[in-house]
């Protein structure tokens, strides 16, 4: 048993923390070889641990759980760019060489890898294979599988994988159990990404284009497997009841139910409606006036409902109305920085939110990573060398959004905003704002959530005092992907997770070379060579002090840059259920609510 600790990947919801570092924790002498080196923080797990601390390791194992999603899928292969895959997939049937634990900064323990060297000179991690690791169709999973999934997954994977699997040079089978991945060059946290590839079998794939398998089942080796779906409307996974790992510590205690069926609605509505009529059993509610509002009524009242909000330590990231910086009308900073002016959050929060959430006044809110006061002796010796490239402003004094509380005001705010439109060229005249060749000053706002619309609403209002003309509409969200993918959009509403330990994923997210591939997470289309050296600067980082001081950089650059207008955040989960599960008493510290739910909780015997 063995335990890798460092960087790891942001996946929307994340788990804070750096550990710099390999720690290889056996549990008896092995001749694959094992080193120690601790540069970061000790994994929370000693050798022999039974099992996670927030699981239940007596948890029963039964029984059925439903869970609605809005939207659609007519795909069972999550990792292309071509159509919408089913829910579930991931985090039921896919394995990896090594799971995270949800309750310390960030350590992996094995899975299905057994034992793990990292080269003295980290240019390479080689890995072991547990011997009794299978797929579901009883065959064992090899060296083979995982070169396979690799190289299938860089070549003809969603482009992201390029991105972030960028300094991993090659993967080598050494023998049936062993294989190692070369790397192109030194990055602290290469040998924790390695340990997050998905594997899948080889004979799922063949010959066959894997761009083009949308239906063709999956041949994995995780707790489920399909069962049967019906596209667009449910798809049912049921337990493996030979499931290789079921004994195993990293799995002790999770994965309880025998079924699990994810429901597919139209839209938000629609879907509390059914939660309540009890179609489905567990929700996570984002709407705050959804939650304040609509979790009431006898099944509320008599317990047949259960309600709570627990409290996260998940690194908030960013969300905000993006910028489409391939839009002409937005490549004028002062044109941004008048945008964000017309924000109101104050007001919304009042109005909208019953005061739920905080505003976001960093890509890292929520975080140690986040950049306060003025740059420090350290940030100041990676800004320097691009002082003329960025606005005096950040060298004087913080980043901070605009608020409407006193002594300013809407009012001001928007004298503010005017006096930049005109500096960039637009005025008020003949009802409108134009420029100089006399177009109007207008965009459209797209969305996926028909409940975000009267969020806009205001924004837009405030807009229209500027003389600025917005629309938005409400697509579904398959349209809404697509449009995504190719940046079809002016406007978005996009939310950025971030973990405490930021690295590869960033250049999917804002690197130059990632602002014109389709399916790249860089949505605003930001081309900042600041931006992309203050990136390297975070991947690259030797130890947590070079890593916290570099993004906290990094996170200067981007506020004082004007790409989003920051919106909000909570501390919280909102979740409730009906009254027929357990769950175990101790929380971990970072978690997704849905994923956290499938995984520990289990189906109450009375």
């Amino acid at each position: 048993m063995f335990v890798l600790s460092g960087q790891t990947m942001s996946t929307g919801w994340s788990v804070p923390g750096f550990l710099f570092s390999c720690l290889l924790l056996l549990g008896s002498n092995s001749a694959f070889g094992a080193t120690a080196q601790a540069l970061g923080y000790t994994p929370a797990y000693a050798p022999g641990f039974s099992h996670f601390n927030y699981v239940n390791p007596a948890a029963p194992k039964g029984g059925s759980i439903n869970l609605g999603v809005v939207g659609g899928f007519d795909s069972l292969n999550p990792f292309v760019l071509k159509g919408q895959a089913a829910a579930g997939l991931t985090d039921l049937m896919f394995e990896t060489l090594m799971e995270g634990s949800l309750d310390e900064p960030f350590s992996q323990y094995g899975l299905l890898a057994e034992d793990v060297e990292l080269a003295a000179d980290h240019r390479s991690v080689s890995y072991r294979l547990n011997p009794q690791a299978r797929f579901y169709d009883g065959s064992t999973v090899t060296a083979e599988d995982v070169k396979f999934s690799f190289d299938l997954l860089r070549e003809h994977g969603h482009p992201q994988y390029r991105f972030y699997w960028s300094d991993i040079e090659r993967a080598v089978v050494l023998d049936e159990r062993q294989v190692r991945f070369d790397f192109a060059k030194v990055n602290p946290e290469l040998h924790m990404i390695v340990g997050q590839i998905p594997i899948f079998a080889q004979h799922w794939v063949d010959e066959r284009d894997f761009t083009r398998m949308a239906l063709d089942e999956p041949v994995t080796s995780g707790p489920y497997q399909i069962e049967k779906y019906e596209l667009g409307k449910y798809i049912t996974f049921v337990r493996n009841k030979d499931y290789w790992a079921r004994d195993l510590n990293v799995r002790r205690g999770l994965f309880n139910f025998d079924r699990v069926t994810f429901k597919f609605y139209r839209d938000f509505t629609v879907a509390l409606e059914a939660f309540k009529a009890g179609e489905f059993d567990f929700n996570a509610e984002y709407n705050s006036k959804t939650w304040a509002r609509d979790y009431i009524g006898s099944k509320f009242r008599d317990g047949r409902i259960l309600k709570a909000e627990l409290e996260h330590h998940n690194n908030a990231g960013i969300q905000g109305f993006a910028f489409n910086l391939r839009r002409s009308l937005f490549q004028d900073i002062r044109v941004r920085r008048a945008l964000s002016l017309a924000l109101d959050f104050e007001w919304s929060n009042r109005q909208l939110f019953y005061n739920q959430y905080r505003r976001c006044d960093s890509y890292f809110s929520n975080s140690e990573l986040a950049a306060h006061g003025v740059p420090t002796e350290d940030e100041l010796a990676l800004l320097e060398p691009f002082r003329a490239q960025l606005p005096a402003e950040l060298f004087e004094r913080p980043w901070s959004p605009p608020s409407t509380d006193a002594p300013d005001g809407l009012r001001s705010n928007l004298r503010k905003a005017k006096n930049l439109l005109h500096e960039a060229g637009w005025d008020y005249r003949d009802n409108a704002l134009r420029n100089a060749a006399g177009e109007v000053f207008h965009f459209d706002i797209l969305l996926v959530q028909k409940g975000f619309e009267r969020i806009v609403a205001p924004y837009a209002r405030n807009l229209a005092k500027l003389g600025i003309t917005v629309s938005y509409r409400t697509v579904d969200s398959a349209l809404y992907q697509r449009r995504m993918d190719t940046y079809d959009f002016d406007m978005v509403v996009a939310a950025f997770g971030q973990s405490q330990s930021p690295g590869n994923e960033l250049i999917s997210m804002l690197h130059s070379s990632s602002a014109d591939q389709e399916g790249a997470r860089n949505l605003m289309g930001i081309k900042n060579p600041v931006v992309d050296a203050l990136v390297e600067q975070v991947i690259y980082a030797q130890d947590r002090k070079a890593l916290v001081t570099a993004t906290r950089a990094l996170d200067r650059v981007l506020l004082w840059g004007e790409y989003i207008v920051p919106q909000w955040y909570i501390g919280t989960h909102r979740i409730a259920w009906w009254n027929r599960f357990a769950w175990p008493q101790q929380l971990p510290l970072y978690y997704n609510a849905t994923s956290w739910m499938l995984s520990t909780w289990w189906l109450q015997e009375d």
